[in-house]
């Protein structure tokens, strides 16, 4: 088949929801994230509305736009920079041809008409239609299109142009004017219906926009390139097969490849390419342009086109857009042997992975308990699922030799929104200590059915039916990763508990961590940058990121009145075995079930060749509750390491091995998509429960006051006994963040019974703004129960830095 033997995986989407646009051609889409906004085009009468598709939920809506509307459009200009999108000329009603200017504040739906000042030097643009409409930085670059001589719209006098504008763009929103660059070399032949990219490679930093194809009297297959920084136009020299002439297509850059689908080209007649004035028909054709070396690649041919609804079928006038490397085509009119009286719109929407996904964040832990771990990792955009793996340090199975040093059950923070953080148990242990955002979907169904037969070899598709998203809650509350207090490690308290005493074995840190905002009159306001994701009933995009990087936190240090006590934290290397934390080993004083000495079978490093990975399972979602994983058979036991490309086996014909209390696991997962299996995330080490140690506090309110605030929490879900005290903390600035801004330095302000403790301006006054994410100050707290301290909630307060600076 066609597509195969081009390694390509075409997908049409077949289970959407919301208010499906009707078909047309001569529209344009653009991507915002995961959105894909389509406006214009036409078909029995010109489209005015604004379409919104969600990739991620795979939902049509209709957003309730407002502001200056502009009438429907075709062949228009259509460019998106962050949330703005502007909208320049086209055919409107009655066959009119325009030059208005339009701008969308997509993070409101707000609509104005904007009027640039016109060019120093010559006169503005004219009313067009079918030009191109391309951004770089600030500014667009208007190519081309067909103008109409005749002032009588029913009456087309056509006059194709080859006129060059620069439209300079103000920040956020309006615009300063047009502009008639001076270029230097030969200018482009005039046409319409043609595309134009900008590409810049990373090695080379000037950016160029191509020019391919397009229509002035017959169809073109001409390549231009114009160097934005010289304003000088060439035709760069191409290898390989140049496709056929060609208008009305699409050109999208992926990478570094300007990808070419559809048109209409001229219909051969016994392989012999008609004369200009001949017959001409639509084309499914497919292929790619390497902007780094210029040469073409054919990925799909007119005759491989097939009817076997695997491939988009043949079209002209569509439109295409790129979420992430996914690249997405919908409708347009499907030509093929059809006179112009007598077009049929295609109604479909197909997708193609264009490359295999790229590695996601490192596993990190919500929850442990004594024999399972609830996980997350950061979610991939436009993927199918995920493979989950996991590598015990002890023999596999074994059900003896259960190590000592074990992290008790632990709680963390989700916010679900409003004037209070609703919160369930959770623990943390990962290492190093990376912020994450914490969605808690639900378990449901996430996991591949194992009666679904999975093959995921590099030429096949993962197929998930019924495929759901978790939409994101309004508030999120972002997740770091901290350790147990000294207690839990098995020292006794001192005077102040500290989180770890400094040891020379590298202990590594755990604590639960939320973010909340700065409150007042008791209401937990949003946090817009990770309020950003888009449901049927949050018509709302805003400008700040979807995603927080990860952060580490490699060190932190304790202070109270009378000590100071600092750990270090570090992330062991992926070739390297999880060396527990030794305890106190000046003294004898050790806990029964925490030894003071290393166990001897980590002594030694393991390197990851001698290994072996074992499947979790393939996941939906970004999320997964592990209690087991699967056993390979005996005979694939010495493979070192399961091959990305290799087939998923059939799980339903495996063994499952239960996880071990006090045990170290490593996890990885890989990301998977049409392409096959991406690349495997770095390594994260956790570790099962031992019983015994209270959990982490929960439901963390932080209520703010004229000249105070007051800091509130509930006892641990799993508390193992009764709470004798709690200890909060607050990370205060100190002259050691200078030498090592990584390590932060914690006061305890609060230790008794009570779930709550006010913080006073003074002490306010005193606290370190954290910028690992956002800004913020931060808080910890922990329980104490017969047995010692367990691990502590960490809560990052955000701040509004201009509010604090203005105060």
């Amino acid at each position: 088949m066609a597509a195969a033997a081009a390694g390509l995986s075409w997908r049409r989407v077949s289970s959407f929801t919301g208010p499906v646009p009707r078909s047309r051609h001569g529209h344009r889409a653009v991507a915002i994230r995961e959105l894909v906004i389509i406006f214009g085009g036409g078909n029995e009468g010109i489209a005015d509305e604004l379409h919104v598709y969600n990739t991620a939920t795979n939902q049509w809506f209709l957003p309730a736009v407002r502001g200056d509307i502009p009438p429907g459009c075709a062949a228009h200009g259509f460019v998106c920079d962050g949330t703005r999108i502007l909208v320049f000329g086209g055919m409107v009603e009655y066959g009119r041809y325009s030059n208005d200017l339009y701008e969308l504040q997509a993070s409101r739906w707000l609509w104005k008409k904007v009027k640039p000042q016109a060019p120093s030097t010559g006169s503005p643009p004219c009313p067009r239609l079918g030009h191109s409409f391309s951004l770089y930085g600030n500014k667009c670059y208007l190519f081309g299109g067909l103008a109409n001589e005749s002032e009588d719209s029913n009456n087309n006098v056509p006059r194709y142009l080859n006129d060059f504008y620069e439209l300079e763009l103000q920040h956020g929103s309006g615009v300063v004017g047009w502009s008639i660059p001076v270029t230097k070399g030969i200018l482009p032949s005039p046409r319409e219906s043609h595309t134009a990219i900008v590409y810049c490679r990373k090695d080379l930093g000037s950016p160029k926009m191509y020019i391919f194809g397009g229509m002035c009297g017959c169809r073109l297959n001409d390549l231009w390139e114009l160097d934005i920084e010289t304003m000088t136009w060439s035709r760069p020299e191409t290898k390989g097969t140049v496709p056929l002439p060609r208008s009305l297509h699409t050109a999208n850059v992926i990478g570094n490849k300007m990808y070419v689908f559809g048109g209409w080209v001229p219909q051969s007649a016994g392989g012999e390419i008609s004369a200009h004035d001949g017959e001409w028909k639509c084309t499914g054709s497919f292929c790619y342009l390497n902007l780094d070396t210029t040469e073409w690649i054919g990925l799909i041919s007119d005759c491989q086109e097939d009817k076997s609804n695997l491939l988009p079928g043949p079209r002209a006038g569509h439109c295409a857009v790129a979420v992430g490397t996914r690249l997405y085509i919908w409708s347009g009119r499907d030509g093929y042997r059809k006179a112009w009286n007598n077009q049929v719109c295609c109604k479909d929407l197909w997708y193609l992975d264009t490359e295999k996904p790229p590695a996601p964040s490192q596993v990190q832990l919500i929850r442990a308990t004594t024999n399972s771990f609830q996980v997350k990792w950061d979610e991939v955009p436009t993927v199918e699922g995920y493979l989950l793996q996991l590598h015990a340090d002890s023999p596999v199975p074994s059900a003896a030799g259960i190590p000592g040093t074990g992290a008790p059950e632990t709680s963390m923070l989700s916010s679900q929104g409003g004037s209070s953080l609703h919160q369930t148990p959770q623990s943390l242990t990962s290492v190093p200590c990376p912020e994450l955002k914490v969605d808690h979907p639900s378990q449901a169904n996430n996991v591949i059915p194992n009666n679904v037969q999975v093959s995921l070899s590099s030429n096949s598709l993962l197929k998930i039916e019924g495929k759901e998203k978790v939409a994101a809650p309004e508030n999120k509350i972002t997740q770091e990763t901290m350790k147990n207090h000294a207690d839990a490690t098995g020292f006794k308290e001192s005077n102040a508990p500290s989180l770890l005493p400094g040891c020379t074995s590298s202990p590594q840190t755990s604590a639960n961590v939320g973010e909340l905002h700065d409150l007042d009159k008791r209401t937990v306001m949003p946090d817009a940058s990770v309020s950003s994701t888009v449901s049927s009933t949050q018509t709302m995009v805003t400008q700040q990121a979807v995603k927080t990087e990860s952060s580490s936190t490699n060190g932190a240090v304790v202070k109270d009145e009378t000590s100071l006590t600092t750990f270090n934290s570090k992330s062991e290397a992926a070739e390297t075995a999880y060396i527990v934390p030794s305890t106190r080993v000046n003294t004898g004083q050790t806990n029964d079930s925490h030894s003071s000495k290393t166990p001897q079978r980590q002594m030694a490093p393991v390197k990851t060749r001698d290994r072996q990975w074992y499947d979790v399972g393939i996941f939906k979602n970004n999320n997964a509750t592990v209690s087991q994983f699967y056993l390979l058979p005996e005979e694939t036991l010495s493979n070192s390491n399961k091959l990305e490309n290799a087939d998923v086996p059939d799980y339903r014909l495996l063994k499952k091995q239960d996880l071990f209390p006090g045990t170290v696991y490593r996890f990885r997962v890989a990301a998977i998509n049409g392409c096959g299996v991406g690349p495997f995330s770095k390594v994260s080490e956790f570790k099962t429960c031992i019983p015994g140690f209270p959990g982490a506090p929960s439901t963390v309110k932080i209520t703010k006051s004229v000249d105070c605030i007051h800091l509130s929490w509930e006892p641990p879900a799993s508390p193992s006994g009764n709470i004798l005290e709690y200890s909060a903390y607050l990370a205060i600035r100190s002259t050691q963040l200078q030498e090592n801004p990584n390590q932060l330095v914690f006061m305890r302000i609060y230790c008794g019974l009570k779930t709550s403790c006010i913080v006073t301006a003074a002490q306010l006054s005193n606290a370190h703004v954290d910028y690992t994410s956002r800004p913020a100050i931060v808080f910890r707290i922990s329980a104490k129960n017969e047995r010692g301290y367990g691990p502590a909630t960490q809560v990052r307060w955000l701040q509004d830095m201009k509010t604090s600076s203005s105060k």
